[in-house]
């Protein structure tokens, strides 16, 4: 079951030569997942080898240009394209507005309905459900309304572990029990009760696997607990730490920023993002996040990063 991000951009406002504004795509067991949609977002895609088509939504972290000005064409060409599927599409509230205005002037003939979600929570909360995975929407501090997705797995159901079951002999009804996380407890014929532990007899087969999506933000407190532990989280480094001044003013992070929350957060791998126009060198960005946390790595456009699932006994 793959698990694995791929960068469609990772410029912030101002063009560059080399490298377009936001948007990445992340798939998830085979789903395919838009974070943000900057102008061009469809040309990397078709440079990256994405289809447009496989999109199953699309999540807005905000409607600041460099990070929705490519949603009018990519909806264009999937109506061209002739899809049918639904899309759904998360953003916050500001973006019903444009999205009304889109299907206005350009909507005529699409076959497909958008199913628009507004987001307006104050904390995380689950947005989309599977049967193996969730999404979650959290807010960010930016200066307009702003949401970050957290994308984990769920917990698979346990595995039972062979030589115990031969040891005990379990029933169905109890195999089941264990399967679910739970303890055996079998009454024996004077009364008393046995119990068969959940840690003895069964085991997780794997560790479910997270990723969280925390684009343009000031750094707040809240922010390293809503995404404790995840396995990659990417957080954007608009900034070099000699210009925190205007990371302030603009509620931007900066390299120092980004290392803290990962640091506190106690995430595994941190990817970094969204340079300013200032300093188009990434090199320059990763080798002041990894002083602090030497699994930082800076993404270019077409950048891969897997999340390999880490199998138990």
């Amino acid at each position: 079951m793959d698990f694995s991000l791929k960068m469609m951009g990772t410029a912030s406002a101002k063009p560059v030569i080399g490298r377009n504004p936001s948007a990445q795509v992340l798939s998830v067991h085979g789903r395919l997942f838009l974070l943000d949609c900057a102008e061009g977002t469809q040309m990397q895609m078709l440079r990256f080898g994405v289809s447009p088509m496989k999109i199953e939504a699309v999540c807005i972290s905000h409607i600041h240009g460099d990070h929705v000005f490519g949603i009018f064409g990519l909806l264009s060409t999937l109506g061209l394209m002739g899809r049918t599927a639904p899309l759904r599409l998360y953003a916050p509230s500001n973006f019903g507005p444009i999205l009304k205005f889109f299907l206005s002037y350009f909507g005529e003939g699409l076959l497909f309905d958008i199913d628009f979600e507004p987001l307006s929570m104050k904390a995380p909360e689950v947005v989309f459900s599977a049967k193996s995975f969730e999404i979650l929407a959290f807010p960010l501090r930016h200066k307009i309304d702003t949401f970050g997705y957290l994308f984990r797995e769920k917990q698979p159901q346990y595995n039972v572990r062979k030589d115990v079951l031969e040891k005990y002999g379990f029933s169905l009804t109890e195999i089941g029990t264990l399967k679910q996380g739970g303890d055996v407890v079998r009454v024996n014929p004077d009364g008393t009760e046995t119990v068969i532990r959940n840690e003895e007899a069964a085991y997780l087969p794997y560790s479910p696997r997270s990723y969280a999506y925390c684009s343009d933000t000031a750094p707040f407190p809240e922010l390293a607990g809503w995404v404790r532990g995840v396995d990659l989280l990417y957080h954007e480094t608009t900034y070099l730490a000699e210009l925190e001044d205007m990371a302030q003013k603009r509620y931007h992070s900066t390299t120092l920023d980004a290392v803290r929350c990962a640091l506190e957060a106690g995430a595994r791998r941190l990817i970094i993002g969204h340079y300013s126009s200032r300093g188009q060198d990434p090199a320059q960005y990763e080798a002041e996040c990894r002083r602090v946390f030497p699994q930082t790595f800076a993404a270019n456009d077409g950048d891969v990063f897997d999340v390999p699932m880490e199998k138990n006994m």
